[in-house]
């Protein structure tokens, strides 16, 4: 994995050669990560100025939550006496030689970069922008194959729940209790903090669990997804409680099933980010929920649960193979409840299959 991390770290050296800026500061801890390998608590990379070095306010403890730092990355820890490793960075740039040093800006309070500012008045801080975040869009088949496995424990973690009684259990003890399975299986935790929506709040989007009990009737709305050595997935699915699901209950489901489906099928190398967007929106505008859908059919996970590319109307670009991306709809109706269903998959050329799903849990109305 050294080459992998090294080879991340010469291309963005290349990019900021290419701007002006001889050296770059990472400040931002998925970006450290993904080109360290490992990001510990306050750590700051350095590339470009003589060696690369990730800079830590204190020793890294292991931690298998903070990745594995490369073994041919050059590792300084602050004296006991404390400090910023970011200043501490301008500083070793400033005696490499460096005349510029890109940081990223909007990742830096700016107390923070006055700071650095004030180490090295000669040395021209530039803004680093999304560089690194542009890096990491595209994934490798290692990355990818994390964001597989991870897929895997929220698969399993979903499936145990759906196999014990749910009525009468409160939003936040199932969603504590699918925490609690995911680790069992291997996460290292959770992608994000997970959502168990019963009756009236199911369907809506990003719900914190309450003390709601589930009822007969109910439609059961859940997200939930695993992190693997630092690559979160997510998955949804809505069910009903414990009958055969009324009329208008099925009617929803099958819309949204299909507005999910046609944003999945619509996910191939070259379709415009709005296009994916577009595919779902039009067929819940056409039955007169397009109000309810959110501001974006899905976004890029990675490192973090919520990355580029955004799938939504005003967004601008094209989709490459080996992109991970969620499609997630959802209509709420209030008062009643309502219905989301979310995949996480890899983009693919047609020639290798077209879209790779990775969460497989079935999208079938079930009465559990």
């Amino acid at each position: 994995m050294s080459e992998v991390y090294a080879d991340r770290r010469a291309r963005l050296r290349d990019r900021c050669a290419a701007a002006g800026s001889p050296a770059a500061l990472v400040s931002r801890p998925a970006n450290v990560r993904y080109l360290a390998g490992g990001s510990p608590p306050g750590a700051v990379l350095l590339v470009g100025a003589g060696d690369d070095v990730l800079l830590c306010p204190r020793a890294p403890t292991g931690d298998p939550a903070d990745g594995r730092p490369d073994e041919s990355l050059r590792t300084a820890v602050l004296p006991a006496s404390g400090g910023d490793p970011a200043v501490a960075a301008v500083d070793v740039a400033r005696k490499a030689g460096a005349d510029a040093l890109a940081v990223e800006e909007h990742h830096l309070t700016v107390a923070r970069h006055r700071a650095m500012g004030s180490v090295a008045p000669r040395l021209r801080l530039a803004d680093l922008g999304g560089a690194v975040e542009q890096l990491r869009i595209v994934k490798d088949e290692d990355e990818i194959t994390c964001l597989r496995i991870a897929a895997e424990i929220a698969d399993q973690a979903l499936g145990e729940l759906l196999e014990s009684i749910l009525v009468g259990r409160t939003e936040r003890h199932l969603a504590l209790e699918l925490e609690r399975r995911l680790v069992d299986h291997g996460a290292d935790g959770a992608a994000f903090p997970t959502s168990v929506a019963t009756g009236p709040n199911a369907g809506l989007a990003a719900h914190r669990p309450t003390d709601r009990r589930v009822e007969e009737g109910d439609f059961l709305s859940v997200c939930l997804g695993a992190n693997y050595r630092g690559y979160r997935c997510e998955i949804g699915r809505t069910f009903v409680i414990g009958t055969t699901p009324a009329d208008w209950q099925i009617e929803l489901y099958d819309l949204v099933f299909a507005a999910q489906r046609a944003g999945r099928e619509a996910l191939s190398p070259g379709t415009e980010f709005r296009e994916v967007d577009r595919a779902a929106r039009q067929l819940l505008d056409a039955a007169g929920h397009g109000g309810a859908l959110a501001p974006r059919l899905g976004h890029g996970v990675g490192l973090e649960i919520d990355e580029d590319p955004q799938l939504a109307p005003a967004s601008m670009g094209k989709l490459d193979a080996c992109v991970p991306v969620t499609v997630e709809p959802g209509v709420h109706l209030p008062g009643r409840g309502g219905v989301r269903i979310d995949d996480t998959l890899v983009v693919r050329q047609e020639a290798d299959g077209g879209p790779e799903l990775l969460t497989i849990t079935t999208k079938e109305l079930l009465a559990l």
